[in-house]
């Protein structure tokens, strides 16, 4: 089974919402970036990345399962729980192989420019340093493309 598109709807949030209501869930990865405004994501996007403690029968939500939500850093935002902004750059360095890379260089580009041209204040885990080493020159010239 499929949820509806994001064309559907006039906001990522009033997406997230109505396809997730009721559900317990937390939005990660690059969902998690557009719930946090880090990320516009994209035109009639149909993925929906959340943990959840099981699996639901919907083949188009990346179902990223946990035993529980202790220990992962949640926000609150308009009703929506997503993980914050420090975790989701940590858990998309951690799952690289297999994220969105664009949203998370994006992501890390907007921080950049709207942090002062810095990234302090991000908490980067000592695991995932040279990731994140190996990827952040790539968001400082993420808007110098023409």
């Amino acid at each position: 089974m499929r949820i509806v598109s994001r064309s559907n709807y006039t906001s990522n949030r009033e997406w997230f919402n109505s396809v997730l209501e009721g559900k317990d869930v937390v939005l990660c990865h690059t969902s998690a970036l557009e719930c946090l405004g880090q990320f516009p994501g994209y035109v009639n996007e149909s993925q929906i990345d959340v943990y959840a403690t099981k699996r639901e029968p919907y083949e188009n939500i990346n179902w990223y399962l946990v035993d529980g939500f202790d220990g992962i850093e949640i926000v609150n935002i308009a009703g929506l729980r997503c993980t914050s902004l420090n975790q989701t750059v940590n858990d998309m360095l951690r799952d690289y192989d297999v994220i969105d890379e664009q949203s998370l260089v994006q992501a890390l580009a907007d921080y950049y420019y709207g942090n002062g041209a810095s990234f302090n204040g991000l908490r980067i885990a000592p695991q995932y340093t040279d990731r994140f080493n190996a990827i952040k020159d790539w968001a400082v010239e993420f808007y110098t493309y023409e």
